[in-house]
């Protein structure tokens, strides 16, 4: 879900559009085609669901929103998202924390 680039990290996403709140709410498959499951708020319309991952991913990184960027899967629920200036390392420990609250 988490691999390591020049530039920070990608980080994979199944998303689920349309939920109550936007929360992380678990993992979604296995192995290297796992991918971090993410409920959004927002509708899959317009691009909406990707602008509320976009806001969402960089509160939860605690960077800012220009430095996250939607890779690949515009149109689809499995996204892959470049976190720049973020270390695998933080990623782990801010995924791992975000696990532990729920």
């Amino acid at each position: 879900m988490l691999r390591a680039t020049a530039a920070g990290v990608t980080l994979a996403v199944r998303a689920q559009p349309g939920a109550k709140k936007t929360a992380i709410t678990g993992v979604y498959g296995e192995g290297a085609a796992a991918q971090l499951r993410i409920a959004v708020h927002a509708p899959p319309l317009e691009g909406r669901a990707n602008q509320a991952l976009i806001v969402f991913l960089a509160e939860t990184f605690g960077v800012p929103k220009h430095a996250v960027e939607l890779m690949a899967g515009e149109l689809s629920r499995s996204k892959v998202f470049l976190l720049r200036g973020v270390s695998r390392e933080k990623a782990e420990a801010v995924i791992s924390g975000c696990a532990a609250r729920k």
